[in-house]
């Protein structure tokens, strides 16, 4: 029997808040609801899948370093930082599985200035505008992804 796939799927500045922040936006899913809703349906696909959550920019950078040097596929909510971080940017482009990019609201139906997204050039695809639902996507187009590769 073969070991299942270790997925990171990683969350930038306030998703830790799910549940309380922005309901009407996102949701009244916690975290930990996201978390149990992630590693079943990873497990359901075959993926190991551990599901962080930081406010610290300089950490998630860190986080997809590691990954690129393990080949480990990920799925990432970059929250805010999708329209300003470079230096996620540069180190997603540096990304050595495939890597998919989540948002629980639909960025282009809010404010203007979350249209832009410095990653989504760098990642595999983007997946947004399904609530909770983004995550589950993502993890079965990423086992489409891996079983094409």
């Amino acid at each position: 029997m073969t070991a299942p796939t270790r997925v990171l799927v990683l969350n930038g500045p306030n998703l830790g808040r799910l549940g309380s922040r922005e309901p009407d936006v996102y949701g009244s899913t916690s975290y930990a609801g996201l978390v149990a809703a992630c590693e079943k349906t990873g497990a359901e696909l075959g993926f190991a899948v551990e599901v962080r959550e930081t406010n610290d920019e300089g950490e998630m950078i860190r986080w997809i370093h590691d990954a690129a040097d393990a080949r480990t596929p990920v799925v990432i909510n970059p929250g805010a930082f999708t329209h300003y971080s470079y230096g996620l940017r540069d180190a997603i482009a540096q990304r050595t599985a495939p890597l998919i990019e989540v948002h629980i609201s639909n960025p282009y139906a809010r404010e203007e200035f979350r249209h832009t997204s410095v990653v989504a050039a760098v990642a595999t695809g983007t997946i947004a505008g399904f609530g909770i639902g983004s995550y589950q996507l993502a993890l079965r187009a990423l086992a489409d992804q891996l079983a094409q590769s």
